[in-house]
């Protein structure tokens, strides 16, 4: 069959056909562009059907679980920060992680440092009271995330108490012999920064006769600290 050219094709149609592909080319240019929603982050499953889903490889796939979360502010040609993710669901699928691989401390340091640091303190809160619930199920491994957790409460919420909070569940609660001595010192120098100085005073006196300080450097060191918040408890006086 013999292709009509196209001087042979009416205006009309033409004019139809100019119309249409530039109504086209207008329809597509008004469109929004596409947004990232932060509700679209899932509820995550429970944790029995998680199990199941492992196939015996709980680890494995708590690890798969922790890419996917973290991955998910990089949807295809969406850009999505860590601000507008539901962080009430950001926590259950933590927790889920959590429960499939109990010993992983990757969670807890996700929390703590990549969404726990964003500049909006209510969220922050959540992911800081996370790791601290978490924090007792293992102290003895979990401290360095709440011991992160105390540092974020004084100097990006400036919330004293909480922090002191904090360095006290890892006084009372990190005591194995791996747990270093300045994460269990945490709290004293806190409650020196909150003016608490006889109480501050009186667990640095009571650590030094503890006979858990062995170096001699170290309890040379908090020997003078020692002195110097008597001192300064007298002053205060």
């Amino acid at each position: 069959m013999r292709e009509r050219t196209i001087s042979s094709v009416p205006k009309s149609v033409l004019l139809l056909l100019v119309a249409a592909f530039s109504l086209q080319i207008f329809w597509h240019f008004q469109q929004p562009a596409q947004q990232a929603k932060a509700e679209s982050l899932m509820t995550p499953p429970s944790i029995a059907t998680f199990r199941i889903a492992s196939f015996g490889e709980p680890i494995a796939l708590a690890k798969s679980m922790m890419l996917y979360l973290q991955a998910f502010d990089n949807q295809a040609g969406l850009n999505l920060s860590f601000r507008q993710l539901d962080y009430n669901k950001v926590e259950a699928w933590l927790t889920r992680i959590l429960e499939l691989d109990p010993p992983g401390q990757y969670p807890l340091f996700a929390a703590s440092r990549l969404y726990g640091e964003i500049a909006d303190e209510a969220k922050q809160r959540v992911m800081l009271d996370f790791v601290y619930q978490e924090f007792f199920i293992d102290p003895n491994h979990r401290w360095k995330s709440l011991a992160h957790a105390a540092s974020l409460a004084r100097h990006r919420l400036n919330d004293l108490p909480l922090a002191r909070k904090y360095a006290q569940a890892i006084r009372l609660h990190a005591t194995a012999n791996e747990v270093p001595s300045w994460a269990k010192q945490m709290e004293i120098f806190l409650l020196e920064d909150m003016d608490e100085l006889q109480s501050a005073r009186i667990l640095l006196g009571g650590l030094l006769q503890s006979g858990e300080i062995t170096d001699p450097h170290e309890y040379r060191f908090l020997e003078q600290r020692l002195i110097e918040l008597e001192q300064k408890t007298k002053t205060k006086k």
